[in-house]
């Protein structure tokens, strides 16, 4: 039977037991993790959030009554002990043990809760997924997922002490807001009051935290719960937390990237004891695209794109002709001593993987030890070779990858996506090692030929660079845009821009993006009403608090660093939602559910 505290307190976690503990007593409280029973010795590791101690139940201490009622305890029981720290010796030192040095002798026992057998041996990590987030709660007991989430408080802790030392000041916008759908799928909440109407959670608060800038609040920080009604991948949840900032006064991207910089610099150095560099690697998109591929390129490694139009415009083979005349580019990468390595087989298998990026497949030349091996080698002639190993740089072992297509767009892409994808398979990427670069110029608008129309690259509130102003309306692909990415070993840890702050210019970006005055008063009627008021200059950024407690406790799924994370399908395996709801819930929103036959 469980027994009660009886207002016993616990004396000191079970982790933080030193040798100056030695000969004192002690009370410690937490879970069974391990137990051997020797008859005449009984032998417990108990858990807490802070580390595991060894706990003896020893004939010459304890009284036969104590001996007895700790035979009875099981894996994961709840216990209270009392006891003397004592010092181990010999073979029953564990170095491996943060309190490998000491043991509590117990002297009194309580059991304060008792357990049935798990579903998974608790702290075993290879368990099946689903099951451990059906009993996450049981996860969260495994001392990585409890670290993960001890290291993500840090970096809440040092997030607000260091954006209040800079003068901003934490303020929380709505949850409930109204849909302005330009972006992702809105999460809806119908309103019970207001019949036939809906409010949506946030997906960013992008436009209150600019109207907290109107507002005269100079700097704003949040940490934010956001959401975003879209498919989810490795690195992405429904619903996600992120650091926000904005601040006025200022007009170059310059200012925020510096004050993200630093923010960034202390969160590593207090996280991870890893000193960044002061100023980040600056890079425009149009660079980045062409050299890796992407607009978070991951720079611990080399093997960047080169391009091949100069040295093959006069070739024979006809699939880099094709793609020359449709306007495209030949371009490549280079796999040092990767000749070798590479089987046919293998080559294969990357044909068909750049082949889902949209290109027509993969031509390759290599310098392997056995003579060259090349896929094209039929079409062209020693002198073509020559000059395409010279345009590379190639030496003995390296083997190129070359994409030719119409699209430049897609020919880099798909080759950045290969890059990385070699990177991964050989192992180039040395773990603890963190590169950051800003990714700036962005074009401010793409098309989308989904919607056959210019459409916001970020957001319809991203400013303009100001010598592109002028081709807003003339020739929105030539745009770029007062916008700024941060990327981390190719992971986008947030972004940001300069706002839009005067009325005209915002009245001209929703007129390119082919909104009529009606749609901008219905989506946006408030926002732009606070322009005629005094708006400040003014910009901001958001950081993915999610991905980047990923990036700094070294794991590539956002579960293991979220508490209670969603599958997927965007369901919780562990409270079942989404989940019907009752008649009377649904009548009195006025919501009938159509049966879905499908």
């Amino acid at each position: 039977m469980a027994e009660l505290l009886n207002g016993q307190k616990r004396t000191v976690m079970c982790g933080e037991i030193t040798t100056d503990y030695i000969g004192k007593k002690i009370t410690i409280m937490g879970w069974v993790h391990r137990r051997r029973d020797l008859g005449g010795l009984i032998f417990l590791q108990l858990r807490d959030r802070s580390g595991i101690s060894q706990v003896v139940f020893d004939t010459d201490v304890c009284s036969r009554e104590l001996l007895e009622k700790a035979s009875t305890i099981k894996l994961e029981y709840v216990i209270s002990v009392v006891g003397k720290v004592r010092r181990r010796v010999g073979n029953n030192i564990n170095p491996n043990m943060k309190t490998g040095e000491i043991e509590v002798v117990a002297e009194e026992l309580k059991i304060l809760s008792e357990a049935d057998t798990t579903p998974f041996s608790v702290g075993d990590d290879g368990a099946n997924e689903a099951l451990r987030l059906k009993y996450r709660y049981l996860d969260i007991r495994r001392e990585k997922l409890q670290q993960n989430l001890i290291a993500r408080n840090k970096i809440c802790q040092i997030t607000r002490n260091y954006l209040s030392d800079n003068g901003f000041v934490e303020i929380e916008t709505p949850m409930l807001g109204k849909s302005t759908p330009e972006g992702a799928r809105d999460y809806l909440v119908p309103s019970r009051v207001h019949s036939g109407t809906f409010y949506a959670l946030p997906q960013s608060p992008q436009l209150y935290k600019q109207l907290l800038m109107i507002g005269g609040m100079d700097r704003y920080y949040q940490i934010a719960r956001c959401f975003r009604d879209e498919d989810l991948r490795a690195n992405r949840q429904p619903e996600f937390t992120q650091i926000d900032l904005e601040m006025s006064f200022v007009d170059q991207e310059e200012e925020v990237m510096q004050l993200t910089e630093g923010l960034l610099c202390k969160i590593f150095k207090e996280v991870r004891n890893v000193d960044l560099p002061e100023h980040f690697v600056r890079m425009p998109w149009v660079e980045c695209m062409n050299r890796y591929g992407s607009d978070k390129p991951d720079l611990r490694f080399g093997m960047e794109i080169q391009n091949l139009d100069e040295t093959v415009k006069n070739s024979k083979f006809v699939v880099f002709q094709n793609a020359l005349n449709a306007g495209g580019t030949v371009r490549a990468i280079v796999l040092k001593n990767g000749a070798d390595k590479l089987s046919r087989k293998e080559l294969d298998k990357l044909v068909e993987f750049v082949k889902t990026y949209g290109v027509g497949g993969l031509a390759w030349y290599g310098l392997g030890a056995d003579g060259v091996k090349c896929s094209f080698a039929k079409a062209v002639d020693e002198q073509e070779l020559s000059a395409i190993k010279s345009a590379l740089s190639m030496e003995q072992g390296d083997i190129a990858l070359l994409v030719a297509n119409g699209n430049w767009k897609t020919t880099v892409v798909a080759l950045g996506a290969l890059r990385c994808h070699l990177a991964a398979k050989f192992g180039l990427c040395k773990s603890g090692d963190f590169a950051c670069l800003w990714v700036v110029d962005f074009p401010l608008f793409e098309y989308s030929e989904e919607e056959k129309r210019f459409v916001a690259m970020h957001h319809p509130f991203t400013h303009p660079k100001n010598e592109d102003l002028q081709y807003m309306l003339t020739d929105p692909a030539r745009v770029r845009a007062k916008a700024y990415d941060v990327v981390i070993n190719g992971d986008e840890m947030g972004g940001g821009s300069m706002r839009i702050y005067n009325r005209d210019v915002q009245k001209t970006m929703f007129e390119a993006l082919g909104f009529t005055d009606e749609q901008i008063a219905d989506r946006f009627g408030f926002f732009v009403d606070a322009f005629k008021y005094g708006t400040p200059p003014h910009g901001g950024l958001a950081l993915g608090l999610d991905r980047l407690v990923m990036v700094l406790t070294d794991t590539s799924n956002i579960k293991d660093v979220i508490a209670f994370p969603k599958m997927q399908n965007a369901s919780c395996m562990m409270t079942e939602a989404p989940a019907r709801v009752d008649d009377k819930q649904l009548r009195d929103l006025r919501i009938v559910c159509e049966e879905d036959n499908g």
